[in-house]
């Protein structure tokens, strides 16, 4: 029996082939593969990326990092700067235990660091966030890797691992053709950066890249040696509105039923809102997505608004008149963002052909 709607309803095969998908190209490109798990937060899923290839998970706080230990994956990338004691002394009591990394962009968190880590006998693999873009997080010179290189070289209990940097301004592009500009930017400007460093003498182990419309891109640059993509094993409408991948390629939808229309049939409503959906319609700033996801059987319908528990779905303007759901009919969307969508749910269905 299928369970009330809204829901979360999961493609085994379609994740499964995309999973698959990436890890034939990292293997092709002799890159290392380590997926963001804050796009599924599920350790089934993580079990499938490890299982066709992936080195170990990214995670972006240390609950992901510490259910995933749980989980029993051994091998964790922190892409995300701790600024507090409290914060990195959770951080090192979990690097007792597993394979973890950290990330700093700033004299601060490795001096914090180091005196944490050496109070506790520990050394913590560290690696340098570098701005190419996106200008929130990481160092914009050269000059200021360098520095925190110096300082990192001097100090107690942090070890330089590598460079890492995430593209995330390619969610704001207007046009296909700028997602492969900005691929190519992001790994040509990280790999300048590690063939500086070691020109100075330091050891750049990993030159790690992240974003899902760009790892294709940005992962055959000479001098890049990892992809951490999180999106892609599900897709989204973002990623077809970036020309990533065709919507047939998305592993995850929302179902939802219509419970009313209006009476000229331009208007229904769905009994699934911003807290089934989010309100993401491109984190920033992307003109390429249409409403709120894609509404699968019906192009020429779009989810225009969202309140918390309903969603609006009007008739496009410019569309041909075509079949119209009738009041009670369930209908698949493809949401915007899939990573915010799954943070939201509370379980996750999961269909494996028939089954």
């Amino acid at each position: 029996m299928l369970p009330e709607t809204p829901y979360l309803e999961l493609d085994m095969q379609k994740l499964k082939y995309n999973i698959e998908d990436m890890a034939a190209f990292a293997r092709e490109h002799n890159l290392n593969l380590r997926p963001h798990a804050k796009a599924h937060k599920l350790i089934p899923v993580a079990q499938i990326q490890l299982k066709y290839g992936a080195i170990g998970l990214t995670v972006s706080k240390l609950g992901e990092m510490e259910t995933f230990l749980k989980g029993g994956i051994k091998d964790l990338y922190l892409v995300y700067e701790l600024a507090t004691a409290s914060k990195i002394k959770h951080l090192l009591k979990l690097a007792s235990e597993a394979k973890i990394t950290t990330t700093v962009d700033n004299p601060y968190h490795v001096k914090l660091l180091s005196e944490l880590a050496s109070a506790s006998k520990q050394t913590m693999d560290v690696m340098i966030e570098v701005d190419t873009g996106l200008h929130r997080c990481g160092v914009c010179e050269k000059e200021d890797a360098l520095k925190l290189a110096q300082l990192i070289e001097k100090m107690p209990g942090v070890r330089l691992k590598g460079l890492m940097t995430h593209a995330g301004h390619v969610y704001g592009v207007q046009s296909p053709e700028q997602v492969v500009q900005i691929g190519r930017q992001e790994g040509e400007l990280l790999a300048e950066y590690a063939g500086y460093l070691k020109k100075q003498g330091f050891p750049v182990e990993v030159v790690s890249v992240g974003s899902t419309p760009t790892a294709k891109i940005a992962g055959k640059v000479n001098g890049v040696t990892e992809i951490r993509p999180g999106n892609y094993c599900f897709y989204d409408a973002i990623q077809v509105g970036l020309g990533v991948v065709p919507v047939d390629r998305c592993a995850l939808k929302v179902r939802a039923t219509v419970i009313s229309r209006s009476a000229d049939r331009r208007r229904f409503v769905i009994d699934a809102g911003s807290k089934t959906f989010a309100l993401d319609k491109g984190a920033h700033g992307t003109e390429l997505v249409d409403g709120f996801g894609i509404i699968v059987n019906y192009p020429h319908l779009r989810l225009a608004r969202l309140s918390e528990e309903h969603g609006i779905i009007e008739v496009k303007k410019e569309a041909n008149r075509g079949p119209l759901p009738e009041i009670g009919e369930t209908l698949d969307i493809v949401p915007n963002h899939a990573c915010p969508v799954i943070n939201l749910a509370e379980a996750i269905y999961v269909r494996d052909g028939d089954k």
